[in-house]
């Protein structure tokens, strides 16, 4: 037996060596794929197991036993994995390198290994202030330094405790983020805490803390909360409105107790107002208090909002669309005549259509009309920043974020704007509606001011929020708002293949073609294929050809700027994070400086994508920018947004995640020159009409569809999704229909 091999009391093994490559890291789970190599073995041996955090060049330690898997072979299956401190000077320099200690990079690894030698964890410990003899060490990169070995010290006290209750890892970096010194003592006081307060952490991993530290299966505690996962659990299938049947079955399954101990838990959280039951047409519901805070507030301000005069008042709507098509030299057709005949009678309306149908012709109508008092004030919005932009650019006016409109303070962590503070508008256009999930359009419609008109424009076939409800379908079923749906294409959409297909797979019309013929000299490119390739490792290959070679030849396209791959889900090996992974080897294999944060490797100009709204950057999710600058001895990034630079600290890098390939729901609100667009029988759970239809009208040049001919038959076939529990549509009901 090696020196890096040994055996323990319980049969199972320990191996002890340095990280050559981390092949997988999810940093939800902490799950992990290492290639490690081992002292006195010639190729290095893969490791799975669960980790908080590791990166190329660190120790590690895994404890369990050796398995032949059928796929991949020779396997050490860790049950427990950490990290360690090296015992060589080759080991120190290259865990002192490997960023997990800010203010520490290679060059200063070498500055200490020089002058402490083994001794160099010992002074950093103990005699930190030492440091300070060396040359290029002041005393802010002290202070980093101190602060990163502390919390590094906290992270393995945390670890060690999870560990002893039979946890391998529960993310106890973002434990350690979320209640510092506390961390143990608020674990170990309510477990389930941490599905609230920690991303990642789900009720099987709380519950299995709250387990071994002696919390009974019966517990209330447990209990309640399993019911609040259960109903957050269903809010995020985008459900407000939870009937009683389906929230007692799905505790049920995730509890397994008695129902009598389920129903004393309910009414404990009901009797403190953490959820509220409706009753409608006989049948109990129940919603999470926010929820139906959110959903009333809608409710609400949309009764409030239709209720007045028009800021305008009367104007007479052919006399004035007849004026605004001569100054605009178009004519529009009878359906946007009357589209914007209405909205100008309208206190609050839903424009709603396709790509090509002429919604944007109709929002650029109206503002002409009312521009031309020069006494109102438009204000225009979208979810998004690069729907903003996009809405900016065509009416030629400013758009916000609506965070941005409603001033959101980062400090405060709210809204500056609301029901006391209203917005100074006489008409409020809101873009990207089906986007906006009901807690936010709850903020947004009580900015709204009394005298003020809201037009929301959106398609509503597109997919829903990724939050819950589902606030523009909800209006326009109510049959309380005004609504035109436009669904004419007009001719200059018609020669676009991209609009003309978007159309056929919303109406579920659209067959697919046999393979594209080579074109013959001087025929004109389509901008629509769809490229039949059944197995994964063909539409990989497939796709990457596309992506790095034939877009870009046959198009002129950059493969990194104007060509954005969209697939359905983030994991498997045609999933975002794979994907990824490879395309980042094609588009960017020889960049000079790097950084590994959580398995993934950022380098100089590699696409990312933002993954969180960052209010103090002002970056919010789904901005995708470029990587500008890596440092190395910094630990740090820099990313180029639209021009604008946004640095990143290495404990700040899991905001953000590789591009080359996102998922469709990341793309929403954004269009892209060319969209590539991967479909296999592997995605069969996220198969439906409207996630097919949003990626494809994501794009404005070309879509190119890589995939199984069944997998986009069975798509376009399958609505499923589209309808999401709520009450608003029933509340705007009952308050009267136009």
């Amino acid at each position: 037996m090696s020196e890096s091999q040994s055996a323990t009391a319980g049969g199972d093994e320990r191996i002890t060596g340095v990280v050559e490559k981390v092949t997988y890291f999810s940093s939800s789970s902490g799950f992990t794929v290492l290639r490690l190599t081992l002292a006195e073995e010639r190729d290095p041996v893969t490791v799975v197991g669960y980790v908080a955090a590791v990166n190329e060049g660190q120790h590690v330690e895994a404890t369990g036993r050796w398995h032949n898997d059928k796929s991949w072979g020779l396997q050490f299956k860790a049950a427990h994995l950490g990290v360690i401190a090296p015992d060589t000077l080759e080991g120190i320099a290259k865990y002192l390198s490997s960023g997990m200690v800010k203010g520490i990079g290679p060059h200063f690894a070498k500055v200490l290994i020089k002058a402490y030698g083994m001794e160099v964890f010992n002074v950093i410990e103990d005699h930190p202030e030492r440091l300070l003899d060396l040359p290029g060490i002041g005393k802010k990169r002290l202070e980093q330094v101190v602060s990163a070995w502390g919390e590094q010290k906290a992270v393995r006290k945390i670890m060690v405790f999870l560990q002893s209750h039979g946890v391998g890892t529960a993310r106890a970096v973002r434990i350690y983020r979320a209640y510092g010194d506390e961390a143990v003592a608020v674990v170990t006081a309510n477990p389930y805490r941490l599905i609230l307060d920690i991303p990642g952490i789900g009720f099987r991993t709380a519950d299995q803390i709250a387990r071994n530290i002696g919390i009974e299966m019966h517990s209330p505690l447990r209990a309640r909360a399993g019911i609040g996962h259960a109903l957050q659990e269903l809010s995020q299938e985008g459900h407000c409105r939870v009937p009683e049947a389906m929230l007692l079955a799905a505790c049920k399954r995730l509890l397994q107790i008695p129902m009598e101990v389920v129903e004393a838990a309910l009414r404990e959280e009901l009797s403190i107002g953490t959820l509220v039951s409706v009753e409608a047409e006989g049948e109990r519901s129940f919603y999470l208090a926010a929820l139906l805070r959110a959903e009333t507030g809608v409710a609400n301000s949309i009764q409030r909002i239709m209720q007045g005069d028009l800021p305008w008042g009367k104007i007479d709507a052919e006399k004035a669309i007849s004026e605004a098509e001569e100054r605009s030299r178009i004519e529009l057709s009878l359906s946007q005549r009357s589209a914007v005949s209405l909205a100008l009678s309208s206190k609050l309306i839903v424009i709603t259509g396709g790509p090509g149908v002429g919604k944007t012709t109709i929002i650029n109508t109206i503002l002409k009309i009312l521009d031309k008092s020069g006494e109102l004030n438009c204000t225009l919005c979208a979810p998004t920043g690069r729907a903003a932009k996009r809405l900016g650019e065509a009416t030629g006016r400013e758009a916000k974020t609506i965070h941005r409109l409603l001033e959101f303070d980062p400090h405060a962590r709210d809204f500056k704007r609301g029901f006391s503070y209203p917005l100074q508008a006489d008409l409020v256009i809101v873009d990207e509606a089906s986007m906006i999930d009901v807690v936010l359009m709850n903020r947004l419609l009580a900015a709204i001011s009394d005298r003020s008109a809201l037009i929301f424009a959106g398609d509503v076939d597109q997919l829903p929020p990724v939050g819950p409800g589902f606030v523009l379908a909800d209006m326009i079923q109510s049959g309380a708002v005004a609504v035109v749906r436009l669904t004419e294409i007009f001719r200059q959409a018609q020669s676009s293949m991209i609009i003309v297909n978007a159309h056929k797979i919303n109406r579920g019309e659209f067959a697919v073609p046999p393979p594209v013929a080579r074109r013959s000299e001087g025929e004109e490119l389509s901008d629509f294929y769809v490229v039949p390739s059944e197995s994964t490792a063909e539409i990989q290959r497939r796709l990457l050809l596309v992506v790095a070679e034939r877009i870009p030849e046959r198009f002129g396209l950059d493969p990194l700027r104007d060509i954005q791959v969209l697939t359905p889900m983030n994991k498997g090996p045609l999933g975002a994070k794979a994907l990824n992974t490879l395309l980042q080897e094609r588009l960017n294999p020889h960049s000079p400086r790097k950084i590994v944060r959580f398995g993934t490797t950022f380098a100089e100009g590699d696409k990312v994508i933002q993954m969180v709204n960052n209010y103090d950057k002002e970056i919010f999710n789904g901005d995708i920018g470029l990587v500008a600058a890596v440092d190395e001895e910094e630990s740090t990034l820099s990313v180029l947004y639209e021009g604008r630079e946004v640095r990143y600290e290495f404990n700040e890098l899991d905001e953000i995640a590789l591009a080359y390939a996102i998922t469709i729901h990341k793309s929403q609100g954004s269009e892209y020159p060319a969209v590539v667009i991967p479909l296999s029988m592997q995605h069969y759970s996220l198969l439906e009409r409207n996630l097919i239809y949003t990626a494809v009208t994501r794009a404005k040049k070309l879509v190119m569809i890589i995939g199984d001919p069944k997998a986009l038959a069975t798509a376009i076939s399958n609505r499923r999704s589209s309808q999401r529990l709520t009450g608003l549509a029933a509340r705007l009901a009952e308050a009267g229909t136009l």
